[in-house]
């Protein structure tokens, strides 16, 4: 499913801030990627990734609103395989 492994697991601001972090799941930065910079459609982002044209679409929505907060309120990004529960980040 993810065409590309990330260089790096996490983005912190400079400086840094206590703030609590956004989570971008991989599937969520793949389709990111390939919707945003590889300039794919949906549709064949979609066949790239095994899933459906919506699923793309919800992930990419899901990947811009995440890294729109954390570039304009300074929070730290953190790429994980899945979201950790609430329970695991209280």
């Amino acid at each position: 499913m993810l065409g590309i492994t990330p260089p790096t697991n996490s983005f912190t601001p400079n400086p840094p801030r206590n703030l609590e972090p956004v989570f971008l799941e991989l599937a969520e930065l793949e389709a990111f990627r390939l919707v945003d910079l590889e300039g794919l459609s949906q549709e064949e982002a979609g066949q790239g990734m095994g899933v459906s044209r919506g699923t793309v679409w919800r992930l990419v929505q899901s990947a811009r609103k995440k890294t729109a907060q954390a570039l304009s309120e300074g929070r730290p990004v953190y790429i994980a395989a899945s979201a950790p529960s609430k329970s695991a980040t209280q």
